[in-house]
């Protein structure tokens, strides 16, 4: 085509929108800049009186007015995780934060992490949840993400026996969709052994039998691991894994296909421990640890105080108590904020029936899937 030749009308069409988004884009960036020096002058002021950076009711606030602003055709997801990241780098801005999480790079954890605090915060993998506590409890890392419960596998354990030994308080809460892949750098139909958790391979089971019965299935320590046990294979030999998009991002390994797992709606709700209590928003979660006195009853007792009170429990779990075989410790979600009249009466309630009580945090009600 000459040179003077000129463009289609619906190539013209598509250059005046261009330019006009990138006219957009000029006012974005100069007001994504306003913004930024705005949270500078925040940032000195909280570092002189103190005030904790990262705070989960201002974050709640903010989320909840931006997407009441969002006009569309955005998701009301999209518009989250672009504050999210902007919140991030307002933090790094501020003060870094460094954020613990159970590793290895690649987890759910770390991508739990991520897509709550953003990319701009420091994330320290950790090899154990015990670790995550410890380190935030000795204030190494400013906060912590650890997973509470799972929506198909239910409570998890390690968390729930950690907080009997820690001083930290439970600050925020993320609810996380578990979407699993199946990660290789061959050809599919080539694919004759898989690596992933044992627990991975239960939620996918019927996926695997349906597309690959005849595979191999290599259990391993950690998804992330497997991602990068199959990373260092050769592409034609075979070898796959299971694990998240993340892993496959971090460790070179392309996503075949994804959200395998047998139930679509597999939520981890991870918590967030720091040192400093939340403040209130109307819409909030309190956790509580107690063991009862043992006598016929006292469960109930501890129960029905909050019943009472018209105070809904969200969530109920035990652990055996550490102290003596049979005895138990129970931990309860309760719907509401120590500062609250008739939260605040009813704990002190319950604790006539307790041999122990102690309140791990009140925080922020997540509202959505991240």
């Amino acid at each position: 085509m000459p040179a003077d030749t000129p463009p289609k009308p619906e190539t013209a069409a598509l250059n005046e929108l261009r330019r006009t988004i990138d006219e957009i884009d000029r006012r974005l960036v100069e007001t994504l800049a306003e913004r930024a020096r705005i949270v500078v002058q925040i940032g000195r002021r909280k570092q002189a009186d103190g005030t904790p950076i990262y705070a989960p009711h201002r974050e709640k606030q903010v989320l909840e007015k931006v997407l009441a602003l969002n006009p569309g055709p955005l998701e009301a997801r999209t518009v989250e995780a672009i504050y999210r990241e902007l919140m991030s780098g307002s933090f790094r801005l501020e003060q870094p934060l460094r954020v613990g999480f159970l590793g290895p790079p690649g987890s759910f954890s770390h991508v739990a992490a991520v897509r709550h605090f953003g990319s701009s915060v420091e994330f320290d993998d950790l090899h154990e949840i015990e670790h995550v506590f410890e380190e935030v409890q000795a204030g190494r890392c400013h906060y912590g993400l650890v997973p509470y419960e799972n929506s198909i596998g239910g409570g998890i354990t390690d968390t729930l026996d950690a907080f009997r030994g820690a001083e930290v308080t439970i600050c925020a809460e993320a609810l996380i969709d578990v979407a699993q892949a199946l990660l290789a750098n061959g050809p599919p139909n080539a694919i004759t052994r898989i690596y992933s958790k044992p627990q991975i391979f239960s939620q996918c089971r019927q996926w695997l039998r349906n597309h690959y019965p005849e595979a191999e299935l290599i259990p391993m320590a950690s998804s992330s691991s497997a991602v990068r046990h199959a990373a260092a294979e050769p592409p034609d030999a075979g070898a796959a894994a299971i694990g998240s998009a993340l892993a496959g991002e971090i460790y070179g390994v392309k996503p075949l296909f994804t959200s395998i797992q047998d139930k679509p709606n597999n939520i981890t709700r991870f918590l967030i421990i720091g040192r400093q209590a939340s403040e209130p928003t109307g819409d909030d979660k309190t956790t509580i640890m107690f063991a009862t006195a043992h006598k016929p009853g006292a469960l109930v007792d501890v129960l029905g105080v909050f019943r009472d009170a018209s105070i809904n429990l969200s969530h109920i779990d035990k652990r055996p108590s550490g102290r003596e075989n049979w005895q138990y410790t129970f931990f309860i979600d309760c719907d509401a904020h120590t500062c609250e009249a008739a939260m605040a009466k009813s704990i002190e309630a319950a604790r006539a029936h307790c041999v122990s009580l102690k309140v791990l945090g009140s925080y922020p009600r997540a509202e959505r899937v991240l």
